[in-house]
């Protein structure tokens, strides 16, 4: 089954956790062939829609400290069979950033480009063990 929007579930765990830890979001990202019509976006393909998302989300109102810190091009998933377009990690300075960004009903509206762009996708909240912080 696709997931493409956010689990409200896990959102309201993350509430409950220290909201300064800094965190990163691990990106799994499957493209549409074209994205959907009506998002700003028609006749583009899944992967260029995401780009304008990409660029959407560098405004200082919807940004939210976030910074891509890791991008690539997933091979061969050798434990599993999932098959992945794109991998990205995005540091969060705190909890409450994303939390915020989440909220911010801007950022809701830019977010419907990324569910136009989308075939499936995972989005896995981490907290650093190493190295140490």
């Amino acid at each position: 089954m696709p997931h493409i929007e956010a689990n409200d579930a896990a959102i309201d765990a993350m509430r409950s956790l220290d909201p300064h830890e800094s965190i990163v979001m691990l990106n799994l990202l499957k493209f549409r062939d074209f994205a959907l019509d009506g998002f700003g976006v028609d006749g583009m393909t899944g992967g260029q829609a995401f780009r304008r998302y990409g660029e959407l989300n560098e405004s200082e109102d919807v940004k939210f400290g976030s910074e891509p810190i890791w991008m690539g091009l997933p091979k061969n998933t050798v434990i599993g069979d999932e098959d992945w377009d794109l991998a990205i990690l995005v540091r969060y300075p705190t909890r409450q950033h994303f939390i915020d960004k989440v909220d911010n009903a801007k950022y809701r509206e830019i977010a419907k480009v990324r569910h136009a762009a989308l075939l499936d996708s995972r989005l896995v909240e981490m907290s650093q063990l190493l190295p140490a912080v």
